[in-house]
Formats: C-alpha cells, structure tokens, sequence
C-alpha cells in the first residue's frame, strides 16, 4: 500500500508540474542505454511500456550501447548519444564538476532493508586474508573513480578510523575491475550495480556492505538540459511511467526478471536470480526529488572535497532540475 501512495503522489506532482508542449515539427527523442536483461527499463523495453504516453507528446525512445555503470555511460551523456540515463549521486557529482548539461530529475531512497537483494560493497576473494576493512592497509582496492565504489570505500575506511592514504585505490570500470579481481591484480574490490550480486554469486567474500554504511549516495536519474528545454513533460513522462514500474516490481519482481533471455550468458540463475528478485522486491519506488534530496548530495560531495577526489563542492540548487511544486 504504501508503494501504491508513492505513486499516486507522484502523479498528482507531475500534474501540478505543468510544462509545455512541443512544437518542433520532429519528435523527442529520448535516448537511452540498453537496459540487460531484467529490471525495469528492460521490461519497458520488451512491452513498449514508454510508447503509448510518449506518443501523445510526440515524442519517442531510442535504446542504445550497454555500459556497465553511470562513469562509463559520461562520454555518452556528454555527445547527447544518451540524454536520459540511471545512475547515482557520487558519478553524477564527477560529471557536474566540469559539464552543466545534465540535471538530476528523479531520486529513490537508499535501500536499508536486510531482505534486499546484495546491492554493492567491498568483496574479496574467497581465500583472502582480508576479514575486516582494517586489513585493507596496505591493499589494492579496485574502484571506479569518483563514483559510488570510492565514495563506499571512502565511507568505510572513515567508520573503521583508517586514513584513506593507508589503501592504494585502483581506479578501474567495472568489467576492469572483474578481470583484476579475477586474476589477483588487486587484493579487493567495491562493486557496484550488477557487478556485485555477479561476483557474489561466482564466490567472492564480502567485507562490507554498501547499505551497512551510513550512505548519502541515492539512486538517480538524470536528463540532458537539452532534452528539458525541449519538453519537460517527456522526462516527467518517464518518470511516471518507472515510478509504476517500480511498483509493479516491487509486487511481483519475477517478472521482471530474464526479460529478454532465460538461458545463456545474459539469463540470471541460482543465486544471482535470488538477489535480483529480493532487489525488486524491497527495492524504493523512484520519485521526484525533495529540498532534502539537496543536504544529501551536498554530504557525497564533501565526502570526495575531503578526499581530495574533486577539487569543490557542486553547488545543490543547480545540480537538480526543478519542478516547481515537489511534494
């Protein structure tokens, strides 16, 4: 019940939003990544679940490249190649630190439930010596530059009182970060998104768990200025429409799973299938962001000041695209 008041809270403030339509005699194109195969963009994709609304604003989606991560998807963002894209406070606070053109449109909370699914943290191989996040002195630590596996292990080196100095960060993407885990070129590794629940489910030990720290690192997505400027209204279109499909996850996430392909290499089975179904289930529905969504993103940026990850703090009031009334 409580997903089903999110929703209709949410269509009531994208209603009072207003915007206008678009008079350009093409449609809007919203570009997106390839969703894999499960989730929520997947299973839009698979039952043109963008279609329908979007046609009545004339406007329509094109799907894209597969990137493992909101970093590696930046050069992406940046040609205006993909203008409509899911990530996480932490990259899209690199991005902000040298491009203007993306506003943050929609946010989900942090994910606190011990039911949920394994979502990231800090693995090990299975043999490792490493037990705690004070064995780490010393270590090689695979991460994605100033993304959410620093801004983790960063968290995690401060709740344990060891100076970030003491921890070699090696700055590798995800598929990167697999290989030299795999292959002992680094002593550990922060994953994140899809990577961890795979590591996890091939062995790999975990340390420490993203949502065992005390994160300010919420779920988000992003829209190109361009595509705003355009036809606010077709963001707030998406967003309706994932925020239902959040919901409907969240009630039933089987089938929101293997959305393309139950068998080969792309089809989650055993234990990863398990923690995609637990992420859905207990997963937050996404929303529009809150004046409080601001203090959020300001403590992962100084989190990176400190660590001299990014030379300044973005400034909260142009990071979010508004909405007028939000609540």
């Amino acid at each position: 019940m409580a997903a089903v008041g999110a929703a209709a809270v949410l269509m009531a403030a994208l209603a009072a939003c207003g915007g206008s339509a678009d008079a350009g005699s093409g449609p809007v194109v919203v570009r997106l990544v390839d969703p894999g195969n499960y989730g929520p963009l997947a299973y839009a994709k698979k039952h043109n679940s963008f279609d329908g609304p979007l046609a009545k604003l004339n406007a329509k989606v094109e799907w894209g490249g597969t990137y493992a991560s909101f970093t590696a998807t930046t050069d992406a963002i940046h040609s205006g190649a993909v203008n409509f894209a899911e990530g996480a406070f932490s990259p899209a606070l690199g991005y902000l630190a040298t491009s203007d053109d993306i506003k943050i449109v929609a946010v989900k909370d942090v994910v606190t439930d011990p039911r949920a699914g394994a979502g990231d943290g800090l693995i090990v191989p299975p043999d490792s010596p490493i037990r705690t996040v004070a064995d780490l002195r010393g270590k090689r630590v695979a991460v994605n530059k100033a993304g959410r596996g620093e801004y983790l292990l960063l968290l995690a080196l401060k709740q344990a009182g060891i100076p970030a100095d003491q921890v070699q960060r090696v700055y590798l993407q995800q598929d990167q970060a697999a290989s030299a885990f795999t292959t002992g070129q680094v002593d550990a590794w922060v994953a994140i998104v899809r990577a961890f629940p795979q590591a996890v489910a091939k062995g790999a030990r975990v340390v420490s768990r993203g949502r065992d720290l005390p994160s300010d690192d919420l779920n988000m997505f992003v829209a190109r200025t361009d595509l705003l400027a355009r036809n606010p209204d077709v963001v707030r279109t998406l967003i309706q429409v994932l925020s239902e499909l959040d919901e409907q996850e969240k009630a039933e996430p089987e089938k929101f799973q293997n959305v393309f392909a139950t068998q080969g290499p792309a089809a989650a089975t055993g234990l990863q299938l398990e923690n995609n179904i637990a992420t859905g289930r207990y997963d937050n529905v996404l929303r529009l962001p809150q004046p409080g969504d601001e203090a959020r993103l300001d403590g992962v940026s100084a989190v990176f000041v400190e660590n001299k990850v990014l030379p300044a703090s973005a400034d909260p009031k142009k990071a979010f695209y508004d909405w007028g009334d939000r609540k």
